[in-house]
């Protein structure tokens, strides 16, 4: 079995949002084929760089025409080490997403769900909390939607035993720090209150704040709310400023999203800077990358719960993943299986039953994309947002 060929597809929902250029973002689906008929399916992280992260497949498409697409590790180390400079976000979700394809391309070879191929199943379902667009549809989108706390309850109903949302209000860089921790708690006190003891509370700080100062003031007044984790009260860029949050409140930490290498990730540990490890499986190398640092983080006695904000693909590729590793905490579910543009692209949705995934035995990867329906989603423009400050500055996110 031979590799003919790679395609990548951007594909966007066509929906507006409030800030760039408009658009929500485009998911970048890359498809591997072979000469033996099987193809192979992977997702890159979806940033507003999709078009360098579809040229960085193209550049790599040239290594794999005509190699064993089940050779992963070998062609994995020819486009990272190749380089010989360090590779940036786009050209990891490169990697990250062709690497996907071939564990889909060698499931479906042997006829077993990737899990299998990786020593799993060590867990039969997994634990979902939702997030993004499942939690907080009106925090992004220009039209419909509802309030937080409406939002919550809904999520709690359709089975959902945890969520993710920002503690800091819409509008946060246009009041003052006193306003923004104000409004933060309250948002915090009123999902608490909406959902009750039982659904665990995670929180995303984006890393939001110069001031890890700032953070610990957020933290030290929710306490009493008991979040089960708060990801992300400093970038991962400074695991120091990450370190001085954690020695200063009770909730555990979370964070390593942004983290895309090797080195990054071991002073992440070794700075003991979190409790809950979020590597990004579309942009930090893959799947196997990921079990990788879940075996460190082990070492360290660090949870893993990988980071999911892009579609299907990238939601499955970090089930095999959870799948797979003793150190699993709990996986982010970004897509949301009843809008038209999931279900048209994804004919295969997974089953979820209270607010778990349940593992399936489908070969490979276990999800279908469907290449004609790309058609009715073309590539738009998409820019996160830059926010700015009001005195002119740009902000730090």
């Amino acid at each position: 079995m031979k590799i003919t060929g790679v395609k990548v597809f951007l594909v966007n929902p066509a929906e507006k949002v409030r800030f760039g250029t408009g658009w929500s973002k485009n998911l970048v689906i890359v498809k591997v084929y072979t000469d033996a008929g099987i193809d192979g399916v992977g997702e890159a992280f979806a940033t507003g760089k999709a078009r360098t992260t579809e040229a960085a497949v193209y550049e790599y498409e040239r290594w794999l025409k005509d190699k064993d697409p089940t050779e992963i590790i070998r062609h994995w180390h020819a486009y990272y080490r190749g380089s010989r400079y360090p590779l940036g976000t786009a050209t990891m979700g490169a990697l990250s997403a062709v690497e996907q394809a071939l564990w889909d391309i060698a499931g479906k070879a042997c006829g077993l769900p990737v899990y299998k191929m990786l020593g799993g199943p060590f867990r039969r379902k997994i634990r979902l909390y939702a997030s993004g667009y499942l939690c907080q549809r009106s925090h992004f989108f220009a039209e419909g939607g509802t309030p937080l706390v409406q939002n919550v309850k809904a999520t709690v109903a359709a089975g959902y035993t945890a969520m993710k949302f920002t503690p800091q209000p819409d509008d946060y860089m246009e009041k003052s720090w006193t306003q923004v921790l104000h409004d933060s708690i309250e948002r915090v006190r009123s999902v608490r209150e909406a959902v009750g003891d039982h659904v665990d509370i995670c929180l995303d700080y984006h890393g939001r704040s110069f001031s890890p100062a700032e953070a610990v003031q957020l933290a030290q007044a929710i306490e009493k709310y008991r979040p089960f984790f708060l990801e992300e009260p400093a970038l991962t860029e400074s695991p120091e400023s990450l370190v001085e949050v954690k020695m200063k409140t009770s909730i555990p930490i979370a964070g390593g999203e942004r983290c895309i290498s090797r080195d990054r990730l071991k002073e992440i540990l070794e700075k003991r800077a979190v409790h809950v490890l979020q590597p990004e499986p579309t942009c930090n190398g893959g799947i196997l990358e990921t079990i990788h640092w879940a075996a460190m983080a082990e070492l360290y006695h660090v949870s893993v719960a990988p980071h999911q904000a892009c579609g299907p693909v990238s939601l499955m590729a970090c089930v095999h993943i959870d799948a797979c590793i003793p150190n699993f905490l709990i996986q982010e579910c970004n897509v949301d299986f009843g809008s038209r543009f999931i279900q048209d692209l994804f004919p295969d949705a997974p089953r979820i039953e209270g607010g778990h995934l349940i593992l399936s035995d489908k070969p490979g990867l276990g999800v279908t994309f469907n290449e004609a329906a790309a058609e009715k989603y073309p590539f738009k423009p998409f820019d996160r947002p830059v926010i700015v400050r009001p005195d002119g500055g740009i902000a730090w996110e």
